[in-house]
This record gives structure tokens, sequence and C-alpha cells, in this order.
């Protein structure tokens, strides 16, 4: 069968398509013909949308979300406190065992301890005051001497006299009469290991002057 063709070269069948077309337009019927696409939305990628998180919070999705971390200062160190020990005496200036025994464990705290080394020696009432502070002076020494055969320099130490003028307990009890136990506790040595003293800074360098050019 031979095919009518459109005097300008196209088949009849797209001529009457094409009538049909054009005869729905006039209807007032959108013809579904698709624009052309712009070129610049085929560059460029559509913009992200953040999606929410399922508590409602939007988190961006280009980049991640950066928390600085605050670091917490250090707390300062306290200062070392001084060593305070006691040493007791039974009678006059004489050394005990219990009082050998504290002292052997005192030299080697002084050891691990660079700061000054101060003996006060005390008395109780009885006797004189001249007599009791030279015996509250001998019970300084006595210790003193005894750290020093325990290894202690002796540059480091300081014997001080206070006789009966600084008791830690009565000496008499309140009807007048005598106080045994307060008097022993007043008969002592007390040891008093200090800090060391902080290191001076070391005196900056004086730079040396560039020598003249001669002439």
């Amino acid at each position: 069968m031979t095919m009518l063709r459109h005097p300008l070269g196209h088949p009849l069948g797209l001529c009457v398509l094409l009538g049909l077309s054009l005869a729905g337009c006039e209807k007032g019927e959108p013809a579904n013909i698709a624009a052309p696409a712009n070129a610049a939305d085929t560059l460029t990628p559509p913009l992200a949308v953040p999606s929410p998180t399922p508590e409602g919070e939007v988190k961006s999705i280009i980049r991640p979300a950066v928390h600085a971390e605050v670091a917490e200062a250090p707390e300062p160190e306290a200062p070392p406190e001084p060593l305070l020990r006691v040493i007791g005496f039974p009678r006059s200036a004489a050394l005990d065992e219990p009082a050998r025994a504290a002292l052997d464990a005192l030299a080697e705290e002084a050891k691990t301890r660079d700061g000054p080394i101060v003996l006060r020696g005390h008395s109780d009432s009885q006797g004189s005051d001249e007599d009791n502070m030279r015996t509250a002076r001998r019970r300084a020494e006595v210790v003193r001497d005894y750290l020093v055969e325990q290894g202690v320099p002796k540059e480091r130490i300081t014997a001080i006299a206070l006789g009966e003028a600084r008791p830690i307990a009565p000496n008499a009890k309140l009807d007048g009469s005598d106080d045994p136990e307060g008097r022993a506790r007043n008969r002592r040595v007390e040891v008093e290991i200090g800090v060391p003293a902080p290191a001076a800074p070391a005196p900056a360098a004086t730079p040396t002057p560039s020598p003249l050019p001669a002439g």
C-alpha cells in the first residue's frame, strides 16, 4: 500500500496528530511540552537542607558541630609545712630509750628534708630560773648531738633554751599541790624542721659588647 505524503515531505499521519494537538490548545488545555533546561541549573547542585534529629535539634550536614574542650586549670599545690616533733625527758637531760627511738626516726626524716632544724629546750617549774634555763639548754644540746651522730649536719641545727617560760601543762594542781604528770610533759625538747628556702633566681648573663673596629 502506498502512503500518502504531505507536499512538504512529512507523512500524512504526523499532520493529523499535529492538528489534534493544536485543537486541544485552542480548547484551553495546557500542552504537555517540557521547558528546556537552564544551563546554570545543570551546573549548580541544589543546596542541602538540614535534617532534624530525633530530638528535634537541627544539625548541619555540611560540617559537624565542633565543641571546644576547655582545659581546667590545675589547682595550686599547698606549700609544705614545717615538721614538728616533741622529745620528752624523764629527769635532768638524759635520753631514755623512747627518746632515742624517737630521735632515730627523726634523723631519717631530717635527711629527706633540707630545711633548717630548730631545737627548743623546756623545763618544769621546780628549781630556780637559772637552773631551769641551763637544764633546758642542755636538753636541746643533747638532742642536737644525737642527731649529728646520726648523720644530720650540725650547721643546720639551732639550739634555743626557753626554761620554764612556756609550759604546755600545769606544774601544780588547783589546790596548790604538785602535779607530777604536768611537770613531766613540760620537760621536753620541741623539734622543728623548717621548709627549705626557695632558690634564688640565677642572675641574667651580661652580654659581652662587640669590639669596636680599629681606626
